[in-house]
């Protein structure tokens, strides 16, 4: 009994080595893996980053050309209200006067306009 109790300790003593040595590679392959699995996440991850970095770039550039915009259009479109307004005013002060002979004289001027394109187009 001796003998297999020399065998069993023997068997032991060999396989528990190769299974720790099995264990041990087993693990820092694993852990190998793990790291090449994590830098290639973080690489991914740095990708998408500097990709969504680069269109934010973009539509900050693109709302500030759009705000220039606007705001040019905000100021022609003040200059047109100016000139407008001074054209209707100058409007209400013809038809407010009374003068009878100024509206014939306005009226005439625009049926003389009229007419004048009307043949010039025929």
């Amino acid at each position: 009994m001796n003998s297999r109790r020399d065998v069993r300790n023997n068997r032991a003593a060999l396989f528990d080595g190769i299974e720790e040595g099995g264990i041990r590679a087993s693990s820092s392959y694993s852990h190998e893996i793990d790291e090449q699995d994590n830098e290639r996440a973080v690489e991914g991850l740095q990708d998408r980053v500097n990709l969504l970095k680069r269109l934010s770039g973009d539509i900050h550039e693109e709302v500030e050309t759009h705000n220039h915009m606007l705001d040019r259009m905000g100021n022609d479109m003040d200059s047109s209200r100016g000139v407008l307004s001074g054209t209707m005013d100058r409007f209400k002060m013809v038809f407010e006067t009374k003068s009878s002979r100024r509206m014939f004289t306005l009226v005439a001027s625009f049926v003389v306009i009229f007419l004048i394109v009307y043949y010039l187009t025929r």
